[in-house]
């Protein structure tokens, strides 16, 4: 299914670095053009601090992946991990890209058209979030990829009359880098102890005194006696103890999903070094540029 909510966001976690580089050329060129020293101390200013946010967004990002360890998904602990594995479909059936209606992954889209100035304006745009597989070998991850910032090498683009056609994909065939939190639901997490679950069978059980009492009240009194009540308990025992057994049957089920507490959310089919040397790349770049503006507010100065 495809959506737009949260496009920007996502969108604009991943291409954080080229539209600030973008907003830098445009203050460059609007220094240039006005060339008056306010207008330059104002496009360097701004220039400084949009290197500044972009510096510590892409280090960030590059301390994160260098700094977390690949965990393996059958003995993963809870909480925040890095996993690597084979994507594959959930429950076999592929999303199909919004344009080129090939079978992948995820998929995002845009459209755009452009107008008489030759200029291009965005028409259309989502991105899907139906879950997929991770299989590592030792165990299968869902990834539910709603909110993720995601990095993929495929991206197609084409233009068709006054349109434009951009799509990004992850596909079956890809190798999926993850970091995000790491929840494991089924008999494996099960710890309601079996008093407690007692307690809860008996507190069902109560809710329909007739019953109750039809099934305990041996002298037919309408009271349950000392007696009466220990066979309740042990009927009660017996049914908590098999309702456990059958939850502790239950496979386990592992889900990677976003962070509750806003950290980094990452899907791509890079490796991990690869994405760690583009943000090392984008570190540097953003630093260099803010002691260049820097260094041009004391030059006009």
């Amino acid at each position: 299914m495809l959506i737009d909510r949260d496009f920007f966001l996502s969108l604009r976690k991943q291409y954080a670095q080229l539209i600030t580089s973008g907003a830098q050329l445009l203050l460059l060129a609007v220094g240039i053009h006005l060339h008056t020293v306010t207008a330059w101390l104002w496009c360097l200013g701004i220039m400084a601090l949009i290197s500044l946010l972009a510096w510590f967004s892409a280090l960030y990002r590059l301390r994160t992946i260098m700094g977390t360890p690949t965990s393996k998904i059958a003995s993963a602990a809870q909480g925040y991990v890095e996993l690597i594995g084979k994507g594959n479909y959930f429950d076999t059936t592929p999303v199909l890209s919004q344009i080129s209606q090939l079978p992948c992954l995820w998929c995002r889209y845009k459209i755009e058209r452009r107008n008489g100035k030759n200029e291009w304006r965005t028409e259309s745009h989502g991105e899907s979030t139906t879950p997929f597989l991770l299989d590592d070998g030792s165990a299968v991850c869902v990834v539910d990829p709603h909110g993720a910032e995601i990095v993929s090498c495929h991206k197609d683009s084409w233009t068709k009359g006054d349109y434009r056609y951009t799509e990004w994909k992850l596909l079956n065939i890809d190798t999926i880098y993850a970091i995000g939190e790491f929840r494991t639901e089924g008999g494996g997490t099960h710890t309601r102890k079996t008093n407690d679950e007692i307690k809860a069978v008996l507190a069902e059980w109560k809710m329909n005194m007739p019953e109750l009492y039809a099934r305990f009240d041996l002298d037919r009194n309408g009271e349950l006696d000392m007696r009466e009540w220990g066979l309740a308990r042990s009927a009660a025992r017996r049914e908590a103890e098999k309702r456990l057994s059958e939850a502790r049957a239950i496979p386990d089920s592992h889900y990677l999903v976003r962070p509750g507490d806003g950290r980094l959310f990452l899907i791509s089919n890079l490796t991990p070094d690869k994405l760690a040397r583009r943000y090392a790349i984008w570190t540097w770049t953003n630093l260099v540029i803010f002691f260049g503006a820097l260094g041009g507010v004391a030059w006009v100065l």
